[in-house]
């Protein structure tokens, strides 16, 4: 009685554990997140690093309805591809593009920032984050400007 309680119960263990068919074998972005994925297990200093020559840009004065670009350059000085995933900024008024390719070590890129100032006025402060597998995986840009009313005749 003992052996057939015994095999009957492998038999149930065995058909539960075949119905956990996990059929979902995608990726998490959460990759990205972690910069340990980006490098090999003890290759240290070979993480990817996002260089910028400077990260916050003043437009000073503008008119209200003006767009301005600019484009913050960086440098990947790690010792591995650069790759940047997303790039957000604070509000609807700012625009990044980021290069869709990755930046290989020693080579630069653009992030270039467009900023609408219409319906704006007054001081402006707006941030870029940039997500990329970079240790940390976050960096944050700057412009502002000062956003002055047109003249009415």
């Amino acid at each position: 009685m003992k052996k057939l309680t015994f095999i009957l119960s492998i038999v149930i263990l065995m058909i539960f554990q075949s119905c956990n068919n996990n059929s979902d074998k995608s990726i998490s972005t959460d990759i990205v997140k972690n910069t340990k994925s980006a490098m090999k297990i003890g290759d240290k200093g070979t993480v990817p690093k996002m260089y910028f020559m400077e990260t916050v840009h003043d437009f000073g004065d503008m008119i209200q309805g003006e767009r301005v670009v600019y484009g913050f350059k960086f440098v990947n000085n790690g010792g591995s591809d650069l790759v940047i995933t997303r790039v957000s900024t604070s509000c609807g008024c700012t625009v990044g593009k980021y290069p869709q390719e990755p930046v290989a070590p020693g080579e630069e890129g653009i992030v270039e920032v467009t900023f609408d100032s219409k319906g704006k006025k007054g001081f402006q402060n707006k941030s870029i984050t940039i997500l990329a597998n970079t240790e940390p995986n976050t960096t944050t840009l700057r412009i502002k400007t000062k956003v002055i009313l047109p003249e009415r005749n």
